[in-house]
């Protein structure tokens, strides 16, 4: 799916309709310390039994992907709800 590299959409901040630069969200790195981390690590140790069963093959053949879109009034992010997609492509649209 191609999606324009400007939308025009609604900002909160500004509270109006402004121009938005589209990019794609990517997670951070998780932190090692951080206590759900710390806490998921204590869960998973043991002798061989996990907390969840381990899944055997793919349920879905696509990732849901999720748009950053920055106001370039204001500079305020909102991300927009992810969609199943195989490919997501942003384009320059003249």
């Amino acid at each position: 799916m191609k999606v324009p590299k400007k939308i025009r959409t609604y900002c909160p901040r500004c509270r109006k309709h402004t121009p938005h630069t589209v990019m794609l969200y990517k997670p951070g790195k998780r932190r090692a310390l951080s206590l759900g981390e710390r806490r998921y690590r204590r869960k998973q140790e043991g002798y061989g039994s996990k907390r969840r069963p381990e899944q055997k093959r793919f349920a879905k053949t696509t990732k849901k992907q999720t748009l950053k879109l920055k106001c370039d009034e204001c500079g305020y992010i909102i991300h927009r709800e992810g969609i199943r997609l195989k490919k997501l492509e942003i384009v320059e649209v003249a």
